[in-house]
């Protein structure tokens, strides 16, 4: 694989390396096995891979989070060393090669701006749509791979290919789990070592949940998530919705569910100071 810097050059090494469909994987780095599922998935089925590693300040909420966000550049490297052939690519620019003028753009995308995250990081979703558009802009994709962990910013990024244009496929990947079930992050590293011992309650919890979907109504299985995991110390239920995949309505009642839609349980946990998401198909 080779590491490049600079937009120009990537661009260049693409055009001459000539090879179709191009997949494209964009992170933010201090990856793990949930990253590298996504670079083996992209390597499966196109002859030339772009792993991106850029923190991108614009889709931060708090100035903290940013500076606290891990940066493991050698580590990545080398995990990628693993999965990436000879001439795949590694883009890792910095803030002038993505935002050479700034970027006062501001995108809309319905239902996905009211609900859970949007909700919680207030312009968040509008700083995912500035670096997925630069990115999908200078690497020029067929098909780009995300986690469906983050499964309101892969319905706002496939919204984001239908309005601007793109003909880029977007293709979710399964969520990676440690052994007892937590959703593996970059953030996890964060974590105190007394709530990282009990962090697997949210997985169990939201498998019990999607199974409670059966015999309880919606209230019910809402009320007893959020005090399953506040029974834990450290730990905080910031929201548990239930919705469906593209536009993210979430439900009040079981008969709202819809024949032949997909709908997925999901959650944010404060644990300790460290902020965690992640979710759960669930079906009648």
């Amino acid at each position: 694989m080779k590491v490049i810097n600079k937009v120009i050059r990537l661009r260049k090494r693409i055009a001459r390396l000539n090879l179709r469909p191009v997949g494209f994987v964009p992170t933010m780095g201090a990856l793990h096995r949930g990253h590298l599922s996504l670079a083996e998935k992209a390597v499966s089925e196109c002859p030339l891979v772009v792993v991106s590693i850029y923190v991108n300040p614009s889709q931060f909420n708090e100035a903290d989070d940013l500076k606290n966000y891990p940066r493991t550049p050698e580590e990545d490297l080398e995990l990628l060393c693993r999965v990436l052939r000879k001439n795949d690519l590694v883009f890792m620019p910095d803030d002038r090669e993505i935002y050479p003028a700034e970027d006062n753009r501001v995108f809309s995308f319905g239902n996905l701006d009211n609900v859970m995250e949007a909700l919680h990081r207030p312009g968040h979703f509008n700083g995912v749509a500035k670096v997925v558009t630069r990115l999908f802009e200078i690497v020029n994709p067929d098909i780009a791979w995300f986690g469906i962990k983050d499964l309101q910013q892969l319905a706002v990024i496939r919204k984001l290919a239908v309005q601007t244009g793109n003909s880029v496929v977007i293709k979710g990947s399964p969520i990676v789990r440690e052994s007892d079930g937590l959703a593996m992050s970059s953030r996890n590293a964060l974590l105190e070592p007394a709530i990282r011992k009990n962090a697997g309650v949210i997985f169990r919890t939201i498998s019990e949940a999607s199974e409670m979907i059966h015999d309880h109504t919606m209230d019910e299985i809402k009320e007893y998530v959020i005090n399953k995991i506040s029974e834990c110390p450290g730990f905080s239920v910031e929201y548990f919705e239930i919705a469906d995949d593209t536009d993210l309505v979430t439900l009040s009642e079981k008969c709202e569910m819809q024949e032949g839609k997909d709908y997925f349980a999901c959650i944010a946990v404060r644990a300790g100071k460290i902020r965690l998401i992640d979710n759960i198909g669930i079906r009648l």
